[in-house]
C-alpha cells in the first residue's frame, strides 16, 4: 500500500488568500484525461456532442437545484475539455468561514 499512498494525491488548488466563503464569479475549465475527445467533435466548425457530452451540458443545467446559493454563467462544451462561469451568492456572504461550505442535498 506504501507505493499507492500519494497516487492520487494533488496539492490543494485553493488560493490562500482567497476567503471561499464570499460572494464571488469563478471560471472553471475542466480537462478530460490524456485530453481525450469524449465530449464530441468540432465538425464544419461546429460542436457535435457525444453522449458523454450531453450528459455534460445537461448536468452544468442541474447545479442550481443541488446548491441554491449557485448561480450559472456562461459555459461551453468543447470536445476534450469545458468551460464555465459559477457566481456563488448568499444574502449574507460567508466572510467569517475559511472555506464556503457546499449543501448536501
Amino acid at each position: 500500500m506504501k507505493k499507492l499512498r500519494y497516487k492520487y494525491h494533488t496539492r490543494p488548488l485553493r488560493a490562500k488568500w482567497w476567503n471561499y466563503g464570499n460572494n464571488a464569479a469563478y471560471f472553471i475549465t475542466i480537462c478530460t484525461k490524456n485530453r481525450v475527445h469524449f465530449f464530441g467533435e468540432i465538425e464544419d466548425g461546429v460542436m457535435r456532442l457525444s453522449n458523454v457530452g450531453v450528459i455534460a451540458n445537461i448536468l452544468w443545467y442541474e447545479i442550481p437545484h443541488h446548491s441554491t446559493f449557485v448561480k450559472l454563467g456562461a459555459f461551453v462544451v468543447m470536445p476534450n475539455h469545458v468551460h464555465g462561469i459559477l457566481s456563488t451568492w448568499t444574502k449574507e456572504s460567508q466572510h467569517k468561514k475559511k472555506y464556503l461550505s457546499l449543501p448536501y442535498e
